[in-house]
């Protein structure tokens, strides 16, 4: 019977990935993480400079979620509006209920853990280049003017973020329609009168 040589690295990042999510940025040491994955401290010097590094290397992994949860959303058939609201849900639904994230901006809002505070804007930038990256078919084809694709995003997803979760103190909860047609309002058509 061939025995298989257990995946050192893999262990590393899946124990870093669980200490993170439930310890947070700053509390989480190296220690920890080696007893978690089974491995001597060493070890994971071997694959990951400092904590900063295998951080980052968590956070790649997040955003590949991210990216395969937007991809799988996407309808080709669906005009550019629809198609952005549909992702945006998902991708920050999904976001939102990620224990990595959740405990990330508990961090940044208890303690203001600069690392923690970064890797949400890692997030964040990634969310908004994935946006920007699908602006230009809609560019292309007349159904939204031409404008710097990289600030669109941005604009879009505080609109959208404005007008579900981060709003909601200020207006009623809204339905999905009612933020559809309010996202294709005043992202899409725009205010001013034709």
């Amino acid at each position: 019977m061939e025995r298989r040589t257990p995946d050192r690295r893999k262990q590393v990042i899946e124990a870093a990935s669980r200490s993170f999510a439930a310890f947070g940025y700053k509390a989480t040491t190296m220690d920890q993480v080696a007893k978690a994955a089974g491995v001597g401290k060493g070890t994971i010097y071997t694959f990951f400079a400092n904590k900063e590094e295998l951080f980052e290397e968590i956070l790649k992994d997040l955003i590949r979620e991210l990216r395969a949860v937007a991809e799988e959303t996407v309808d080709h058939s669906l005009p550019f509006a629809d198609n952005l609201m549909q992702v945006l849900q998902r991708v920050l639904g999904y976001r939102d209920r990620h224990a990595l994230i959740v405990k990330l901006s508990q961090e940044v809002r208890d303690l203001g853990t600069p690392m923690a505070k970064e890797g949400l804007e890692t997030v964040e930038r990634s969310i908004i280049a994935y946006i920007a990256g699908h602006l230009r078919e809609p560019m292309d084809k007349g159904e939204i003017q031409r404008a710097d694709p990289t600030l669109t995003a941005y604009m879009m997803l505080k609109m959208y973020l404005a007008l579900t979760s981060e709003g909601s103190h200020l207006h009623e909860p809204l339905s999905a329609e009612e933020v559809l047609t309010n996202f294709r309002f005043y992202c899409i058509e725009g205010l001013a009168v034709r």
